[in-house]
C-alpha cells in the first residue's frame, strides 16, 4: 500500500511534514519573475529548485491539478513535470483532486488520476468528503486496485470552517459527521504499517477535532493541514500522532515556500530559507512525539 510508502519515508527522515506548491505569483522571487515573466515557467522552476533543496529533509510533497489547469495547456505540462520530478527525487507525491459534484465526476477523476498510465502521477489525492459516500465509493474502489492513497478533506483550516463544519447534527459536530462516512472505507483497506490508504484531512488549528479523530479512529492515517494558518501550532498537530509517532502528517505551505519573505537575506538564498524553516518546523513537531 502506499500509505506504507509515506510511513515509511516519515521514518527514515525521522520528519512527519509535506509541503504544500500552492502558490500565488507574489511567492515567487522577484529575481526569478524577472527572468521567467510567464508564471508557469517561472513556477516550474522555483518549485523545482525547492524541492531539490528539501529532498534530504521533507518525506512529501503536495501540489493541486486544479491550480495549474487554471494556467491552460502549460500549466498542466508544468505540473506533469513537477509530479514526475517529485517522484524521481524519492517524495512522497500528493495531488488535490478537482472536485466532483456528482458521483459520475468521481468515477470519472478515479479513473484518469489513479490509472498507471496517466499524466499526472502521484502516491494519493486529496478529495472533498462533503458530497457523500456515493461519490467517495468510486476512488475508494480504484485506490484499492493501483494501490495508492486517498485523503478525504474532513474539516478545513479556514477562518470560516466553523460557520458549517463545526455545526452540531445531533451529538455529532458536521465534520466528524463527515469523518465517521470515511472511516466506513477506511476500515476495509490496511497497508502494512497497521493505517488505512484511506486518510482523513483534518484542520491543524482544531486541536479538539485532531484530539477526537485520533481518540476514535485508531487505524485512520490523518493529514494534518494548515500549519500556516493562525491558531495552529506543534503541540496541537501532535495529538494526530499514535505512541510511536506514527499515523499522521503535517502539511506547510508558505511558511517554507515563501520563507524568503520574512527574512532580511538575500531573495536569491530563497532555497535556504524554505530549508531553515523546513527543519525549523520538523524541530517544533518532534519536541512533542519521538518517532520510531
Amino acid at each position: 500500500m502506499s500509505i506504507d510508502l509515506l510511513q515509511d519515508r516519515i521514518r527514515k527522515l525521522k520528519n512527519p511534514s509535506m509541503v504544500e506548491f500552492n502558490l500565488l505569483a507574489e511567492h515567487i522571487p522577484p529575481h526569478i519573475e524577472e527572468r521567467d515573466t510567464y508564471f508557469v515557467s517561472a513556477y516550474e522552476y522555483f518549485c523545482t529548485e525547492l524541492m531539490q533543496g528539501l529532498q534530504e529533509i521533507v518525506p512529501a510533497v503536495r501540489f493541486s491539478l486544479g491550480m495549474m489547469a487554471l494556467y491552460g495547456p502549460d500549466g498542466l505540462v508544468a505540473l506533469s513535470k513537477l509530479l514526475r520530478t517529485a517522484k524521481e527525487l524519492g517524495y512522497y507525491v500528493l495531488l488535490d483532486c478537482p472536485d466532483a459534484k456528482n458521483p459520475l465526476d468521481a468515477k470519472r477523476n478515479a479513473e484518469l488520476l489513479l490509472s498507471d498510465n496517466c499524466e499526472f502521477p502521484c502516491d494519493g489525492l486529496v478529495v472533498n468528503g462533503y458530497i457523500g459516500s456515493d461519490a467517495l465509493r468510486p476512488y475508494c474502489e480504484s485506490v484499492k486496485q493501483v494501490e495508492k492513497d486517498l485523503f478525504v478533506l474532513v474539516r478545513t483550516p479556514n477562518k470560516s470552517a466553523s460557520e458549517l463544519q463545526d455545526l452540531l447534527t445531533g451529538s455529532r459536530h458536521v465534520h466528524m459527521a463527515t469523518a465517521d462516512v470515511v472511516n466506513r472505507f477506511s476500515e476495509i483497506y490496511m497497508g502494512k504499517c497497521g493505517y488505512s490508504n484511506v486518510a482523513a484531512m483534518m484542520a491543524a488549528n482544531a486541536p479538539a477535532g485532531i484530539q477526537t479523530l485520533r481518540g476514535k479512529y485508531r487505524s485512520m492515517f490523518i493529514l494534518v493541514d494548515g500549519y500556516d494558518y493562525s491558531n495552529a501550532n506543534a503541540k496541537n498537530c501532535a495529538a494526530a500522532f499514535d505512541r510511536l509517532g506514527h499515523g499522521a502528517v503535517v502539511c506547510a505551505g508558505t511558511s517554507i515556500t515563501a520563507a524568503w519573505q520574512t527574512s532580511p537575506v538575500d531573495e536569491r538564498k530563497f532555497v535556504d530559507m524554505a530549508v531553515e524553516s523546513a527543519q525549523r518546523m520538523k524541530k517544533n513537531i518532534t519536541r512533542y512525539i519521538t518517532i520510531l
